[in-house]
């Protein structure tokens, strides 16, 4: 790797220190004086007085982070339009000095239009989170169980009897074929009884399929022990194969009954054989791995299967801020269906619990729903709030099932509960519990140590609030966020569907993607969740974790390490994941790791068109203006002979898309050694592959890469990397601007992520510190 100073860093090193700093010297002044009248006299006709864009002639507004030398080179090359050699040299030197400092770089941007803490309403996300916690807070606590796997009861008979226990155990799986052998010792292969429990630990929200196999007597009860999905307890003839489709959310763990019977009969008896597979989104069916099973008697949950319309991602990051007929509709099919969960299990529950209690006026009614308001509301209700949701909707129904679907419907669709930045009447405590439950669950305070803080008004001081945090990360849920930022960080948010050309790449299907998921996910976990929780492993990391299929597809580079434990217990399905051998040639972290490299690929061919642009929005955090026009890649096929980069090159030579892709194509060549599939090759058609590339950091010193792992180096060290992990840490946990929280959050946070040795459970920590103490500014009121 080469460091080397561009001949306008002096202009460069300026611009970087103006987002400290807006101090301008004498000599300054008479620059942007001169540069100012060279603009209005030969730039704004077309860019606005202000860079604001003109309609029909350039749209779009003068903002990005390049350096002034960076716009140096470019209006020398390129402006004004029809005559570029009008403003070069010293001219060109003080437009580009003008605009960067008037309007066009971030510090201007800062300046002249500071952000602001927006008003927002809850997320997709975060109203699924929401509800299942406001379902959760009648429940006991969840913890984090490291037992996997599904807890199987034996019975010598048919029906569930203490006394005829043969046998207690964990299995990993449920996959099972008895035929018509005696399941386990003791106990007779003619009439038998078995109960499977546990939960089912979900990592990533969407669509699963639920698939239940059993050629005997069955049931299945899911999200809470007595609540039926799928009942074969009376056997329909020749059906042995039972599918339901629901929506589970990530960081969640749904208790989980099976029972199977096999009874004598008079008939011939079927073979006894059971299973539970699962097709997860984006994936292939498949027994449900111990991994994702947990051997523990979890506490019931709950999960919204309404459906949520897509929140606006524009930013980097989900915004609450489109309110329209489609997401009122979607909150009111919310509201009435926690009504009806709350009818059909919370209420009859809490009178259970409570049946000692007076009931005097529905007093255990009114206690319940009392309960329900002030979770939703993430704090205590007056009595005017108390008579409007409760006291008014119970006198108006006597009948309790409809007094709680209005009261539901009341208070889910109040603001109080779907914007909660309306908090500037809680107390600092009530305000810092809440605001660290949105941060690191995406949800609301429920958990009974946070409110016993609360309680006790023992989340004030800085260290009270990173003590509290640093507890909450230790949690399902800011395990399961943590991981959609990385999938959103690295690009692969939307990549649910990779296909390849089955020609080119016999074996790239479905099964093998779905490895490739599980390879990706359990080595960020390992990554984050490690003592050492090292940023520079994203980039550095010389392993990842395998199996048979991918080692299989994907060489020697692959192939597990013989000292290599399993990532995840021992699997009945198949394989478990297991660690590579070191290869810090071809493997850079998961920067290169297939699954990224696939996505930021052609069907066919790679693309460092998308992994450039991948590279300096995401990785580096730098701002690209939209393409002018789409276009079609060339064909492959019509220039046999060239290679991709040379490919991309021909097809980027214009004057007017070198703009950008001088800065794209010279980063995204240099992982041209990973083809479509993110194999690593060394030649392209018999030609030795150029990865090769370059890079101006926002200081505007260029840097030259030999290749992928001086590029992984490079990005694991640099500030203009970090800075971008730690902004887009931010932002997607907050889903604020981070400037919103002081011009200078992100210098803080990016400092002390450093001095931390780059520790990312220590910067969540810091962040959800920064989010809990920002000042209060919106009332309820």
């Amino acid at each position: 790797m080469t460091i080397s100073n561009s001949p306008f860093l002096f202009f460069g090193m300026l611009a970087w220190a103006c987002l400290g700093s807006i101090v301008v010297s004498a000599q300054d002044d008479a620059r942007l004086a001169k540069g100012e009248t060279i603009y209005r006299s030969q730039c704004a006709e077309c860019h606005g007085d202000r860079g604001q864009g003109v309609a029909g002639a350039f749209d779009d507004p003068l903002l990005g982070d390049a350096s002034v030398g960076e716009l140096t080179e470019l209006i020398s090359e390129t402006m004004p339009e029809e005559e570029p050699e009008a403003c070069v040299a010293e001219d060109a030197a003080a437009v580009a000095h003008y605009i960067h400092y008037s309007f066009y770089s971030p510090a201007a941007q800062l300046r002249n239009r500071p952000p602001q803490v927006q008003l927002s309403r809850l997320t997709g996300d975060q109203l699924r989170q929401s509800i299942a916690d406001l379902y959760g807070r009648f429940q006991s606590p969840v913890w984090m169980e490291n037992k996997r796997g599904l807890r199987g009861v034996y019975f010598d008979g048919a029906r569930w009897k203490k006394e005829n226990i043969k046998l207690e155990r964990i299995d990993a799986n449920l996959d099972f074929d008895f035929a018509h052998e005696s399941p386990v010792e003791g106990v007779g292969n003619e009439e038998f009884y078995i109960e499977w429990t546990g939960a089912l630990k979900v990592n990533h929200t969407g669509r699963y399929e639920l698939v239940l196999r059993s050629t005997c007597s069955s049931m299945m009860y899911f999200g809470h022990l007595k609540r039926e999905l799928i009942n074969n307890h009376v056997q329909s003839a020749g059906k042995t194969e039972f599918r339901r489709t629901l929506t589970l959310t990530a960081g969640r763990a749904y208790p989980l009954r099976i029972t199977f019977v096999q009874r004598k009969r008079k008939t011939e008896q079927p073979p006894a054989t059971v299973s539970l597979s699962w097709v997860p989104p984006g994936g292939v069916e498949q027994i449900i791995p111990s991994r994702h099973l947990l051997a523990a008697a979890m506490p019931p949950s709950f999960s919204l299967q309404s459906k949520l319309p897509p929140d606006d991602r524009s930013y980097g990051y989900a915004r609450g801020t489109a309110v329209d007929r489609q997401w009122d509709d979607s909150t009111t099919a919310a509201a009435i269906e926690f009504a009806q969960i709350a009818i059909d299990e919370l209420y009859p529950e809490y009178l259970r619990r409570h049946r000692k209690d007076a009931d005097e006026n529905r007093g255990k009614l009114r206690a319940f729903l009392l309960e329900v308001v002030e979770t939703a509301f993430r704090g205590p209700v007056d009595e005017a709030t108390r008579q409007l949701y409760i006291d008014r909707q119970l006198d108006a129904s006597p009948d309790d099932a409809e007094a709680i679907k209005r009261v539901c419907l009341l208070t889910l669709k109040s603001p109080r509960f779907l914007y909660p930045a309306l908090d500037a009447n809680r107390t600092p405590s009530q305000r810092t519990a809440s605001r660290l439950a949105l941060t690191l669950h995406d949800s609301l305070p429920v958990d009974k140590y946070l409110l016993q803080a609360v309680q006790q008004d023992r989340l004030q001081t800085d260290q009270q609030i990173a003590d509290m945090a640093r507890r909450m990360v230790n949690d399902y849920r800011t395990h399961a966020k943590m991981r959609a930022f990385l999938y959103a960080w690295f690009d692969l948010a939307d990549a649910h569907d990779i296909s390849k050309d089955s020609d080119a790449f016999p074996g790239f299907d479905a099964a093998l993607l779905s490895d490739l998921r599980r390879s990706f996910d359990a080595m960020a976990d390992e990554i984050v969740w490690s003592d050492s929780s090292d940023f520079r492993q994203l980039f550095q990391a010389d392993w990842t974790f395998t199996t048979d299929r991918l080692t299989e597809f994907y060489g020697e580079t692959w192939k597990p390490s013989e000292a290599a434990e399993s990532a995840e217990p021992k699997d009945l399905s198949g394989p478990a994941l297991r660690r590579t051998v070191s290869a810090p040639q071809t493997r850079m972290g998961l920067l290169t790791h297939p699954l990224v490299m696939s996505n930021l690929a052609y069907h066919d061919t790679s693309s460092p068109i998308h992994r450039g642009v991948f590279l300096i929005r995401h990785s580096l955090g730098r701002t690209l203006r939209p393409p002018n026009q789409a276009f079609t890649p060339i064909d492959a096929d019509l220039h046999p002979d060239l290679t991709t980069r040379q490919r991309v090159a021909l097809q980027t030579n214009e004057v007017s898309c070198q703009v950008c892709h001088q800065k794209i194509n010279p980063l995204g060549f240099t992982l041209e050694n990973f083809d479509a599939v993110g194999r690593f090759r060394t030649k392209e058609h018999g030609k030795i592959v150029d990865a090769e590339g370059h890079y101006t950091t926002a200081a505007g010193q260029q840097v030259r890469f030999a290749g992928p792992r001086e590029l992984a180096e490079f990005l694991a060290t640099s500030e203009d990397s970090q800075r971008a992990f730690v902004e887009s840490m931010f932002e997607y946990f907050v889903k604020q601007p981070i400037a919103a929280y002081g011009v200078d959050t992100g210098d803080r946070l990016t400092k002390e992520f450093r001095d931390s040795g780059f520790h990312i459970q220590k910067l969540l920590v810091a962040i959800a510190v920064t989010a809990a103490k920002q000042p209060a500014s919106h009332s309820q009121s």
